[in-house]
């Protein structure tokens, strides 16, 4: 029943196995499963430096002690995990009446690890664990469309759609952090009287769990070129068009680090490379914008057009997703397509090989990996099955294995400080270089409060590098002054956020520009800074000269999320833990240690209740660009008029 496997205690019963092992400080790997063998994927984890477990046998029960966590299994197979302190952080949620003795013993007859059989060899599983507290405080799991920091009490899903990006790390305020890791799609449920985490289709149980501080993570540098401001629009039609933009931002001495050329500038996808018809010349286009102190940055599509140059090759060559049965089509947008298989090794190579001849050797260095509408492709389970492996439905993992083909690539290429903007990542993403955006957001209040709750939920599950559409994305007309108020509000807070980057399908449509290849998708009208009329033009320009002065501390910043996975943009909490009321406070944020940002996320609003969290000796807060000051912590009223979003510096006294 009980036995020491090389430092890893194992339990058996029946058909299962239960592993549970010491995986790094404070930390424990659980893993479970009902099929003869444990599988061997890590998925999201590392392989840890050797820790030393203790691990003590008796008839009754089995306890394995890693520093500052301890797991204990009963003969019945319940499992418990504790803190040095004896604190219960996570029990299973049994309700059955094998064991008299357990408190919770019941005739309903429910298991804490259900292994449901699925025809083909996997299961379906359900993890269930006690809600120890109703009042505990849940954050993290990644990116959700909702305006929830705390998520106690919610129920998410574990699939990638536009806009939506599962990164299955929850942090609790009860003093630890669970990796839910598996791939699979599923969904989480974190209520009061109970936690689950169910994957629809897999082979074992899997997941970590962390006592203490959130741990770090391996996050890339962010290049010297990711910290200032990132201009795009869907989508610049044409070379020249593209350019005179570029010429333009020189010629008013605007800060600009970065210009995008989105989708559609290929003559089909698939084919990784620009359509001379409307880009005749981009190594000219290259060369006049690294002159102009601008990077550039292309958007590459995972789809594969049937009519592209290179689908008979990858069809031959197994480099294309495949269906459970029916067509192999994943989309219809603009021609019959399907995705290519960045699982495969093969695949990968094969697309970073077209991508660095058509892109990277032209002096692009930068990459935007558009998962192209994951909500109607592989992320559809139920409805349209796609194996991304052997017999393991694994949709949640194809956004991390999409930025990782562009990663190897470019780190055989010799590149370091590799950036990969993609729409959505997975638990580990940040390996690979991904900088997270979330997605294709509508243009309005309600939207742009949800960014704020997205984007710290994401540093908060390791992923520091993260942005959003400014002004969102669908919608939104420069002409419309209520669309300006949103527009001048989102991009005050755009400055405070990891990366600066002004983005938006806007309104009135563009007229085509051609007939062939990527000219067939329409473009937004314009979205400059100076689209907006003189009033926001000028506010534009304040936080854009404000962005370039805070360069060295946001570099400092970056230097901090490479080398502690510390997020860039963290709740109150994160900063003053042993301030009860920065726990409650979801519409603040700190930038760094040093900036209180009070983003405006109302229309109308010129005064606002902001509050400033309890300091230490010796220090204060300081209104940015105004001369008030506040020795101590509390509540208190400022003023909010359309050109100011309320920031606060915490400084020394002395």
């Amino acid at each position: 029943m009980f036995c020491n496997e090389d430092g890893r205690l194992v339990y058996t019963y029946d058909a299962e196995k239960l592993w549970i092992e010491a995986w790094g400080h404070n930390a424990i790997r659980v893993r479970a499963t009902k099929t003869s063998c444990m599988p061997n994927e890590n998925w999201a984890l590392l392989k840890p430096v050797h820790t030393k477990a203790d691990i003590q046998i008796d008839q009754a029960s089995a306890t394995l002690i890693n520093n500052g966590i301890k797991a204990t299994v009963t003969n019945r197979g319940k499992l418990t995990i504790y803190n040095a302190n004896g604190k219960t952080l996570l029990e299973e949620f049994t309700r059955h009446r094998r064991d008299p003795t357990d408190p919770t013993c019941s005739a309903l007859e429910i298991e804490a690890r259900e292994f449901k059989p699925i025809i083909g060899g996997d299961y379906r599983l359900t993890a269930r664990f006690e809600s120890l507290d109703p009042k505990e405080k849940i954050y993290g799991m990644g990116q959700y469309q909702q305006p929830y920091l705390d998520i106690k009490g919610t129920q998410v899903e574990l699939a990638h759609r536009n806009s939506q990006a599962s990164v299955p790390f929850a942090v609790s305020s009860r003093g630890y952090g669970l990796l839910w890791n598996s791939p699979s799609i599923g969904s989480a449920v974190l209520g009061k009287n109970i936690m689950s985490f169910e994957a629809l289709s897999t082979k074992a149980l899997d997941y970590w769990v962390v006592a203490g501080d959130t741990p770090a993570q391996i996050v890339p540098m962010m290049p010297e070129y990711g910290l200032g401001f990132w201009q795009c629009k869907l989508r610049y039609q044409t070379q020249e068009e593209l350019l005179s933009v570029a010429r333009e931002y020189r010629r008013r001495e605007l800060p600009i680090d970065l210009i995008v050329i989105d989708f559609f500038h290929w003559p089909k996808q698939g084919d990784w490379k620009f359509d001379e018809t409307y880009w005749p010349d981009p190594d000219a286009m290259v060369k006049e914008l690294h002159d102009l102190g601008i990077e550039l940055m292309v958007s590459i599509w995972p789809t594969v057009d049937r009519k592209s140059e290179n689908y008979a090759e990858m069809l031959e060559k197994g480099y294309l997703i495949r269906t459970e049965r029916g067509e192999r089509i994943a989309m219809t947008f603009q021609g019959l397509t399907v995705h290519f298989d960045p699982t495969n090794p093969a695949a990968r190579k094969y697309v970073w090989g077209k991508a660095k001849k058509n892109y990277y050797t032209k002096g692009i260095k930068t990459f935007w990996l558009d998962e192209a509408e994951p909500e109607y492709s592989v992320y559809d389970f139920e409805n349209y099955r796609y194996h991304l492996g052997p017999n393991v439905a694994i949709g949640n993992i194809f956004p991390r294995e999409y930025s990782r083909a562009f990663y190897e690539g470019m780190t055989e290429a010799g590149q370091t400080n590799i950036v990969n903007l993609v729409r959505c990542a997975w638990a580990g993403s940040q390996k690979y270089g991904a900088l997270v955006w979330s997605g294709d957001i509508a243009s309005s209040w309600s939207s742009f409060r949800n960014q704020l709750s997205a984007g710290l939920s994401m540093g908060l599950c390791g992923l520091p590098w993260w942005t959003t559409d400014i002004g969102g994305f669908h919608g939104g007309d420069p002409q419309d002054h209520q669309f300006r108020e949103l527009f001048v509000r989102w991009f005050q807070w755009g400055a405070f956020c990891p990366v600066m980057r002004l983005h938006g399908d806007r309104e009135p449509r563009q007229a085509k520009h051609g007939t062939t290849g990527g000219a067939s998708c329409r473009s937004g009208a314009d979205n400059e800074v100076w689209s907006y009329g003189p009033e926001v033009y000028e506010i534009c320009k304040k936080y854009m000269q404000l962005r370039e002065e805070l360069r060295p501390y946001t570099r400092r910043l970056m230097q901090e999320a490479h080398k502690k996975g510390a997020p860039v943009m963290r709740t109150l909490f994160y900063v003053f833990p042993h301030d009860e009321v920065c726990w409650e406070v979801e519409t603040q944020y700190m930038f760094g240690d040093k900036y209180l940002c009070c983003p405006v996320l109302e229309e109308g609003r010129t005064e606002m209740r902001v509050y400033l969290p309890r300091l230490g000796a010796g220090e204060r807060w300081k209104r940015m660009g105004g001369e008030e000051v506040w020795d101590e912590g509390g509540y208190v009223s400022v003023g909010c008029p359309l050109e100011d979003m309320p920031v606060f510096v915490r400084s020394s006294i002395f």
